[in-house]
């Protein structure tokens, strides 16, 4: 055994929604932790959602009323967390007699409004559509109801922030590579996936959240056969130029039972899906197929006055969820598959394995509490659940105007576009890269302050902050994780800000 080894008392091995939840709640509550990635935070399933904090309306159609009970409930505990990142947000039901009756629309909404207490979301109603609607002339009546809005990327990040301010280690970009039981501890040797430098670590309690890659982390890792299979079903966006200007979100029905949202986005866009396909292969190389592109502006087309084509796509993406196959009928559609989720632990042998499968990016902060209930009786003392009532990173402030209304005045020569995005990104995180300077009167030399301008309001200040706080390490990492500014960069913008990262992580070195 070298003797270079660091001991931790859980390594946590994925670095989505679920792997930050439980490496945050763990080390809140008292316990080593070390977190490993093999690519960016939040560079798979949970950066590629619809970005929904929802309950799941649709799954009251097949009877998952505990799943939607516990993610309604959990909605307003996530809003209140993360003000800058999460927000109430008005979705819009089009009734089609065809394929839905009223009367059982009503019933699910009932259901949706009464399964759990709401505090900040106002219930459900009918309403007509008027002149005004960006819907066809056939639709003319309809629902609207609340859930939450999201931006998912983020979240993980500012989980892994919050486990790293408790003493957590994240470390991106790292793959582990071997997992042995040795007596009453796990060997693991971690890999960095750019240099191929290894370190060694000794874990009480590894835990296994790698998400589509849960199962496979058996064969390839720890060399024993995974007790539980997945199924990957494949989920895809497009993102077009705003189909409407009105501050709604919309839940389209189609002929074939599925829904499709059609959601405002970055404040000029429409964000269109998602579909539910079976997809076989390496999740790390899952792509949207021009069939499903097609079918969501197909679903779009047939509900709005503007219409849109493939040619109007300006990005799109799809991610794979890990649903459990265990709980799928033989031939059972992807979108009637359970989206709940399972640990299984295995302590026989000594060392704890605690694996998680499935799960969705709502009720990531109750996985990661119960994970942590699940292993915390194997250490003399940890303390009681925290995370309820924490607030991440950025987020301790009363609301968005209220945060505005203080950074605009303390910096007057601020572009107010820019200062809304930082207030919503970033929180008071902001006040991190932003100038010291309150000169009202020298507007020019403050933006000089902020450094070089990569376009799209990404400034030097800002890029800086996202490598030195925030792991970001290419240009892909802060313009479609750490932002969405990829919509708005052209490619010589984007290979100048790249050009910029790489000369950053060269000097230090």
């Amino acid at each position: 055994m070298p003797t270079d080894v660091t001991d931790v008392d859980v390594l946590v091995i994925g670095g989505g929604v679920n792997g930050v939840g439980i490496a945050m709640d763990a080390a809140g509550r008292g316990l080593k932790v070390a977190l490993c990635e093999m690519h960016d935070l939040a560079s798979a399933t949970s950066s590629n959602s619809s970005k929904l904090i929802h309950g799941g309306l649709r799954y009251l159609e097949h009877y998952e009323f505990a799943l939607v009970k516990k993610a309604l409930a959990e909605r307003e505990v996530l809003l209140a967390s993360a003000p800058h990142i999460m927000w109430p947000l008005r979705f819009r039901l089009p009734h089609q007699p065809k394929l839905r009756p009223a009367w059982m629309l009503r019933l699910g909404l009932y259901l949706y409004d009464h399964l759990a207490k709401r505090s900040q979301l106002p219930s459900s109603h009918s309403l007509r559509f008027g002149v005004n609607s960006p819907l066809k002339d056939s639709f003319t009546k309809g629902f609207e109801y609340s859930d939450g809005w999201v931006d998912d990327a983020r979240l993980v990040v500012l989980c892994a922030m919050a486990a790293q301010q408790h003493g957590a280690e994240i470390k991106p970009r790292t793959t582990c590579v071997s997992a042995q039981r040795i007596a009453d501890a796990w060997r693991l040797i971690l890999e960095n996936t750019d240099t191929h430098a290894q370190q060694h670590y000794r874990a009480k309690v590894l835990v296994n959240a790698a998400g589509p890659w849960a199962s496979s982390v058996f064969d390839k890792v720890i060399e024993q056969a995974a007790p539980q299979q997945l199924r990957l079903v494949k989920g895809s966006h497009i993102v077009v130029p705003q189909l409407h200007d009105q501050p709604q979100a919309y839940i389209l029905q189609h002929t074939d039972n599925r829904i499709v949202f059609v959601i405002p986005y970055e404040q000029h866009f429409s964000l269109i899906g998602t579909t539910d396909v079976d997809y076989q292969g390496d999740p790390a190389q899952v792509a949207i197929s021009a069939a499903e592109i097609d079918y969501l502006c197909q679903v779009a087309n047939d509900h709005f006055t503007q219409q849109v084509s493939a040619k109007d796509v300006v990005w799109s993406y799809a991610g794979v969820r890990p649903l459990i196959a265990a709980e799928q009928a033989a031939g059972q559609q992807a979108q009637t598959a359970s989206r709940d989720y399972r640990f299984t632990l295995e302590a026989q042998a000594g060392a704890p394995l605690l694996s998680v499968f499935g799960g969705k990016l709502t009720t990531y902060r109750l996985l990661a509490e119960a994970a942590v209930n699940t292993i915390s009786p194997y250490f003399a003392h940890t303390s009681a659940p925290w995370t309820k009532h924490a607030t991440l990173p950025g987020g301790d402030f009363s609301s968005q105007p209220a945060l505005m209304a203080q950074l605009r005045q303390q910096h007057p020569w601020l572009d107010l576009a820019i200062l809304q995005r930082w207030v919503r990104s970033y929180g008071r995180l902001c006040q991190q890269f932003l100038p010291n300077t309150q000169d009202s009167n020298h507007a020019q030399s403050g933006l000089e302050v902020l450094g070089e301008h990569f376009g799209g309001g990404l400034y030097q200040a800002e890029v800086d902050y996202l490598m030195r706080q925030e792991w970001a390490y290419n240009a892909e990492d802060i313009l479609w994780r750490r932002t969405k500014l990829g919509l708005r960069l052209n490619t010589d913008q984007v290979a100048r800000l790249q050009h910029y990262m790489q000369a950053q992580l060269n000097s230090a070195v």
